[in-house]
């Protein structure tokens, strides 16, 4: 995440980036509004919390490495380790609405209550 975010505030004319995840269905273009506007009024990074403790978004102005350092990933920890960094360096934050993501066979049921469905069969 860390590279991609440096790579693409390389880039002319870009003043911000955000990340998403490619599991997380619910996620929505008014949510990722919400996200581009958090980082238009000046905060440092935006993030959009996961239910399982992780998030589904991230999103900077400029690159800072130590968000992503001594992260405990594919743990319930990332959120709550990402906002104790995000203090400890006196960085400016915004938390979007948490949000679900498809991590395990019983999120595939999930699916079916967007709007619309998406359908999926498990084969076993």
């Amino acid at each position: 995440m860390d590279a991609a975010i440096r790579q693409t505030l390389q880039e002319e004319n870009v003043e911000s980036v955000v990340l998403i995840g490619t599991d997380c269905p619910a996620l929505t273009e008014r949510y990722l509004d919400q996200a581009l506007l958090a980082l238009e009024s000046g905060v440092d990074v935006v993030l959009g919390p996961a239910e399982d403790g992780g998030y589904v978004l991230v999103g900077m102005r400029r690159p800072i490495t130590a968000v992503f350092e001594d992260i405990p990933w594919g743990t319930d920890q990332v959120m709550h380790r990402t906002l104790e960094t995000l203090k400890a360096k006196e960085l400016t934050y915004r938390l979007l609405d948490t949000l679900w993501d498809v991590d395990r066979p019983e999120d595939l049921a999930r699916l079916q209550l967007l709007e619309p469905p998406l359908s999926w069969k498990l084969d076993h």
